[in-house]
């Protein structure tokens, strides 16, 4: 199963278009405007929340709290690395590793693979790839990319 995770480049909040196989829209993502630090949600086209991010302020490296239906499920922390990006995450015993630019990243469950994440050049905006092993973990494994856009944006600002 896979996602497709396409940011509208002229919007006057941080807001995404998410879009299944068919290219056809199945969930949008949308930034607080006015909040200190990171306040995003994501929405299915019913336009009922599935899920938030909140970053944590007082950390040294970005971190998020990661919520499904109003409960926070897990944490992703930004680790300090020199050559690949990172994260910490403390949730259903996940590990992520990505390449030396961050565009490609891998999801693992122990050695098992739950979601490749793979970012697309050359288009107008970030447009993420998401390829799920198991359909079940496709709210948290958009939430868990959104974040870790969030983090490698907080490195930037």
């Amino acid at each position: 199963m896979k996602l497709m995770i396409n940011q509208r480049v002229f919007s006057l909040t941080d807001t995404d278009d998410v879009y299944d196989e068919s290219e056809t829209p199945k969930y949008f993502v949308k930034s607080e405007f006015l909040s200190i630090g990171h306040n995003i949600h994501v929405y299915d086209t019913n336009n009922n929340e599935v899920g938030a991010i909140h970053q944590r302020l007082l950390a040294f490296l970005p971190k998020f709290e990661i919520e499904i239906n109003g409960t926070t499920v897990g944490i992703i922390q930004k680790e300090l690395s020199f050559f690949k990006p990172k994260y910490d995450i403390d949730c259903n015993g996940w590990k992520v590793n990505g390449d030396l630019f961050g565009w490609d990243y891998k999801v693992y469950s122990g050695s098992a693979p739950i979601v490749h994440i793979s970012k697309e050049p050359f288009h107008w905006g970030d447009t993420y790839m998401l390829d799920f092993y198991n359909p079940e973990d496709e709210i948290m494994g958009l939430l868990l990319v959104i974040a870790i856009d969030a983090a490698n944006c907080s490195d930037k600002k």
